[in-house]
């Protein structure tokens, strides 16, 4: 069975026709080609997929694609300007080598994002906090705690 989907993905409207078990994941990698969300566990463990519907993270594999439609998606491209300028957290992360292997980091960053609406000035526990759902296999999060710190600050 399939179904018809719009939303809006980084400012542009998109609309598809899609398998009513289409997960956002899918449809944001494999329909629109934006490779930049990653697919992890597909469990919504790892964080990988973070993706912010309406302002809000959320993990991209356990979310329907049809459950997005009429929504405002952002994914790790749409966070960079006009003119190809990174955003301040994805810069942050780049500048205090909050990365290694770089699997994680676009869900890291969705995920910061979104602590910074609620904590822009959050204490180093906080940010541990907000990332709890975001795993890393490379880094020990002291680089990441500290690029998620410069990146609100900036």
């Amino acid at each position: 069975m399939t179904i018809h989907i719009s939303m809006k993905v980084n400012g542009k409207a998109v609309s598809a026709d899609v398998a009513a078990s289409t997960t956002l994941v899918e449809f944001i990698r494999e329909h629109l080609r934006l490779t930049g969300t990653h697919v992890g566990c597909n469990t919504a463990q790892c964080g990988a997929c973070t993706v912010h519907v309406d302002g809000r993270a959320v993990k991209s594999c356990n979310m329907l694609a049809a459950q997005a439609s009429g929504a405002e998606v952002t994914t790790i491209e749409g966070l960079a300007s006009a003119n190809g300028d990174m955003h301040p957290m994805q810069a942050a992360f780049k500048e205090h080598h909050g990365l290694q292997c770089g699997f994680c980091t676009p869900g890291m960053v969705m995920s910061a994002l979104e602590l910074k609406g609620r904590f822009p000035n959050a204490t180093d526990e906080q940010i541990r906090e907000a990332l709890d759902g975001n795993f890393c296999r490379c880094t020990g999060y002291q680089n990441i705690v500290k690029a998620v710190k410069a990146g609100l600050a900036a």
